[in-house]
């Protein structure tokens, strides 16, 4: 017997409370979401492409085996999401005004990611290919990096970063003068 699937294309979704409702299981083709609340929602299995969050809040949704292809959050709150439990094919997202506190993307494939205006304090990003990515004037208090592919990423804008550049791979990676101390909190030293 054949599961009958969701389809939805071109479609609109405003100020939908799914903590309320579920979502149907299926896929969502170039549709947006607006000011809707899928707060600790089961988004597992699903199909977002070229799909636009905007205003959502997304805390702590599971996003087992979903599907998250050409997928842009703008102004979305992301508290504690883990990535790396998304479907990796094709995956591809980008994040505007965002806050991702506490999420993960352990081992995600994510070249030429945009992060901009982001808050990504604690934020694991252990393993990841962040190649080419770009971190816009954003927050990375506390977020970790450890055998991080990060060559040609920028950082020349984002700040409260720390990695170390013997434990990532950042050649051809962007800093800015200001963010120079992020790459020798390890040797616990003062610059003035």
């Amino acid at each position: 017997m054949a599961i009958i699937r969701a389809y939805f294309e071109d479609k609109t979704f405003e100020n939908v409370d799914f903590t309320l409702e579920t979502l149907p299981q299926g896929e969502y083709e170039n549709c947006c979401f607006v000011n809707c609340n899928f707060s600790n929602s089961n988004l597992m299995n699903i199909v977002f492409a070229e799909t636009n969050f905007d205003g959502c809040n997304l805390s702590m949704a599971k996003l087992n085996n979903t599907a998250l292809r050409d997928v842009k959050f703008k102004d979305c709150k992301l508290l504690g999401l883990y990535f790396e439990h998304c479907n990796p094919f094709l995956f591809a997202v980008g994040f505007e005004n965002c806050s991702l506190n506490l999420s993960s993307f352990y081992k995600m494939k994510m070249k030429k990611t945009r992060f901009k205006n982001c808050s990504l304090h604690e934020v694991d990003f252990t393993e990841a290919d962040l190649s080419q990515a770009v971190f816009d004037n954003c927050d990375l208090q506390r977020a970790t990096f450890k055998q991080t592919i990060l060559l040609k990423a920028d950082f020349r804008t984002s700040y409260n970063y720390s990695l170390d550049p013997e434990a990532n791979r950042i050649k051809g990676a962007r800093f800015s003068i200001a963010g120079i101390s992020g790459l020798l909190d390890k040797y616990d030293i003062e610059i003035s």
